[in-house]
């Protein structure tokens, strides 16, 4: 009789976690992880084309994939950049562009500590590099609001790094328990 009461009331309390949204991730199905996911950001088709790709709905496995992913866009934006700064004949393009070089590389030393705080489980240290890494492109970015304008190239870079970054900020904010 205590089992089937067992069983009655396990069954209840997963109904409600469930239905509540509280599943823990490793029980939840892999659409239920990356929809609790990019629901939470702000460029949600985004996300979950990119989470999609990842072969993985584990939360460590997710941050591993996206900080990868942020430091491939990084460092292709700093080439990008670089490049960019060589042939531009206009001497505030060439400077705007190795201010970009210089904040893409910062994005690429921040993701960097971000692994190490994910080897170490700092989530609130993935949070804060997240912030920062996004901070660095919102900063390239916003130097080209005023003429002369930038290619489209690194712009769309740029916003690509923010919204990875921004997936990253909701994934440490799960491992944390806070999402």
């Amino acid at each position: 009789m205590a089992s089937s009461s067992f069983v009655a009331v396990s069954s209840i309390v997963f109904s409600v976690l469930f239905f509540n949204g509280m599943v823990p991730m490793h029980v939840a199905s892999q659409d239920n992880i990356i929809s609790t996911i990019c629901k939470k950001t702000r460029n949600p088709s985004f996300c979950f084309n990119v989470l999609n790709s990842a072969g993985t709905t584990d939360l460590k496995g997710l941050a591993i994939f996206t900080l990868d992913l942020t430091n491939i866009k990084a460092t292709q934006s700093r080439v990008l950049a670089q490049s960019l700064e060589s042939n531009a004949a206009d001497p505030k393009l060439k400077e705007r562009y190795a201010t970009c070089a210089k904040h893409y590389n910062n994005v690429v030393d921040d993701i960097v500590d971000g692994k190490n705080y994910l080897g170490k489980g700092d989530y609130n240290g993935i949070n804060t590099m997240a912030s920062i890494a996004m901070r660095e492109a919102r900063d390239c970015l916003d130097s080209f609001m005023q003429p002369p304008k930038d290619s489209l190239a690194l712009s769309g870079n740029g916003k690509v790094v923010e919204d990875i970054c921004n997936i990253i900020l909701v994934i440490a904010n799960l491992l944390l328990g806070r999402a």
